[in-house]
């Protein structure tokens, strides 16, 4: 079957919180007519990304109303041990609406390395129907900069070491180097929070573990002209077994991995203070061992809902969509962490709470 008869599919990695959501949202919004399906893949409370994605109206029809199937999410923690697990008959049931849909989006948690995934590909059953459109590397400008190549690398370094399949001995920047090894495309994000000397350092640094093909485009707060990032025609596949990465000689191993290491803590609240919520987590984050905060936000004053996403300590917030008639307008946020007290979290964000009406 030739590559053009197959359903494309763009695989978007990189290390929590580079921006990848941001850039899918981007895509997402400015789809053009093309039918995407989504598969989504974080560790946290299973839904918010899902949710956040929604709001971009992919998953619904003409009149907003959302259509089963067209959204899919990967409740493990990472996406390179769920593949035979969860990746296959997701996949199974996309081919089965092959139909319906121009391309896939496939976002890895900022653990994955791309490679097995993209591995994946090479199964009869997803070879037949499906090709790797291109592999998109999204890199941090300012923290590659740095040397951290993580807006938190403490958060990415302990989910990497609380997988025991990776080598806990070496740097971060290896797997930073693993996820440039499978890249088609690199996409840089941050770059106005960077000056040319460190963009021309991180492009340097990028260009060392990437053949001259591949090419480096910079992202203006995710947004980015599509035709650079879809329908490359990579056939990632197809080569991959020819791109080295530090993992190499752990292909064949079982997986077993344990997310026990961290916690996930619900915290519903009415209506808040924007500003109030906004400072108390600042504080949290300093306070406790806090790498991910998201989730929804209900503002008195406002008849939209607000996302909050927060990595380390930086936050950024959004309206995504109008409360529906009939909807509760409530605030619902996800803490991700380490020996979290539920309890001190939950009283401290009680504080940016408003007197609901009796």
């Amino acid at each position: 079957m030739n590559t053009r008869t197959k359903i494309p599919a763009t695989i978007v990695t990189g290390f929590l919180g580079s921006g990848k959501t941001t850039l899918l949202r981007h895509i997402l919004a400015n789809a053009g007519g093309r039918r995407i399906a989504v598969i989504v893949n974080e560790f946290g409370e299973l839904g918010i990304d899902g949710e956040i994605l929604r709001g971009c109206g992919i998953g619904c029809d003409d009149s907003g109303n959302e259509q089963e199937g067209q959204l899919y999410e990967l409740a493990n923690g990472c996406l390179c041990c769920t593949v035979q697990e969860e990746f296959y008959p997701v996949m199974q049931k996309l081919i089965a609406r092959r139909d319906e849909i121009d391309h896939i989006l496939i976002e890895t948690s900022g653990l994955a390395l791309p490679k097995p995934l993209v591995q994946a590909f090479n199964w009869p059953e997803i070879k037949n129907a499906c090709t790797v459109d291109a592999v998109v590397t999204v890199v941090d400008v300012p923290a590659a900069a740095s040397g951290q190549f993580a807006a938190n690398p403490v958060a990415v370094d302990a989910q990497r070491r609380a997988d025991p399949n990776l080598d806990h001995e070496s740097p971060l920047h290896e797997l930073f180097e693993d996820q440039l090894s499978a890249a088609d495309l690199v996409v840089l994000t941050k770059t106005d929070l960077a000056d040319a000397a460190a963009r021309a350092a991180v492009e340097a640094l990028c260009r060392e573990e990437l053949p001259p093909e591949v090419k480096l485009v910079a992202a203006d707060h995710g947004r980015i002209d599509l035709d650079l990032i879809l329908g490359l025609e990579a056939a990632a596949e197809d080569g991959i077994h020819l791109r080295q990465s530090h993992h190499d000689h752990e292909e064949g191993e079982e997986h077993d991995h344990d997310h026990d290491a961290f916690q996930s803590i619900s915290v519903d609240l009415p209506a808040v203070d924007r500003e109030r919520l906004l400072a108390i987590l600042h504080e949290l984050v300093q306070a406790h061992t806090l790498y991910r905060v998201k989730g929804f936000v209900a503002l008195a004053d406002k008849p939209m809902r607000l996302v909050v996403h927060g990595v380390g300590r930086r936050f950024d917030s959004y309206f995504d969509r109008h409360w529906q008639a009939g909807e509760a307008r409530r605030t619902h946020l996800v803490l991700i962490g380490a020996d979290l007290d539920a309890a001190a979290l939950t009283t401290a964000l009680h504080g940016a709470a408003l007197a609901e009406a009796a």
